[in-house]
């Protein structure tokens, strides 16, 4: 992954024209990249704010080993888990789609997993030891790797995203996704960019109004991804940016931060986008 400096003619294109000009099988790409990143993004804010909602009112946290979250029909939970060969669950928080902490439900009393909750923590844990055992996973000072387990049917997946200690920084890239069978056995590991990009920010007193890099390995990563797009929903009321430009050798791939919506062109499209404007401008 290679950051490019972004001229301010690029950051200001308007995102609405190009709806007419994307063919069916963009928009299906489009969509389907979105639909996984809104996953990873609910996923990711439960936790946060569970976190939160855990480190305040649990009282025994000595005990606890780690947590995870997960979409249960209409709500998103949180929970942490107990030390030992036989963990239990002993704090929750579920949420709605707001997110909004003040209608989140605590629940204080230890129990066993469910029979999802159980294909969630075998399929993390079993994350957890492919991260220790292969060398294709790396590991940077000032950063925190975060496991991010989905399930839905029976197509089962543990992302691993790199998350900043530090405030004002995001992280895009070092991501990886390992995939798992019916029965929670791993069966393939995805290296997701092929580096670490770490941007820092102002957040509202920033005139930067958003951000581009590239994804440079031919055949893979020719689009924005899944965890670019979920990075950039958690972190967008931060950084104040507008829009975010991902390019490939075939594509350019545009998010829009206040709208959370994409739009894919072929690099042929966007270049004469581009000219046309230049002459304009």
């Amino acid at each position: 992954m290679k950051k490019t400096t972004i001229t301010a003619w690029l950051m200001l294109i308007c995102f609405t024209s190009f709806g007419q000009q994307l063919d069916v099988d963009l928009q299906q790409v489009s969509a389907s990249i979105v639909a996984e990143a809104k996953k990873l993004y609910n996923s990711e804010m439960a936790s946060w704010y569970g976190t939160d909602i855990f480190l305040e009112k649990c009282p025994n946290k000595d005990v606890v080993d780690g947590y995870f979250s997960y979409n249960d029909g209409n709500v998103i939970k949180n929970i942490f888990f107990s030390k030992g060969l036989h963990p239990k669950v002993v704090f929750s928080s579920t949420f709605d789609s707001t997110f909004n902490v003040k209608n989140a439900r605590v629940d204080l009393n230890e129990r066993a997993f469910t029979k999802l909750e159980e294909d969630y923590f075998i399929i993390r844990e079993r994350a957890f030891l492919a991260m220790k055992e292969d060398t294709m996973f790396q590991f940077y000072k000032n950063t925190n790797p975060n496991l991010v387990p989905l399930i839905t049917g029976n197509e089962k997946k543990v992302y691993v995203l790199t998350g900043p200690k530090e405030s004002g920084v995001v992280i895009f890239g070092n991501d990886y996704l390992l995939t798992f069978d019916k029965d929670n056995n791993l069966v393939n590991k995805e290296r997701l960019h092929n580096s670490m990009l770490s941007t820092n920010f102002k957040g509202a007193d920033s005139t930067q109004v958003g951000g581009i890099h590239s994804h440079v390995i031919p055949g893979r990563g020719d689009f924005i991804t899944a965890t670019d797009i979920c990075t950039l929903m958690l972190y967008g009321k931060y950084t104040k940016w507008k829009q975010y430009v991902v390019v490939s050798a075939k594509y350019f791939s545009f998010w829009n931060c206040e709208t959370n919506q994409l739009f894919i062109l072929t690099t042929e499209d966007a270049k004469a986008h581009f000219e046309q404007k230049k002459k304009t401008d």
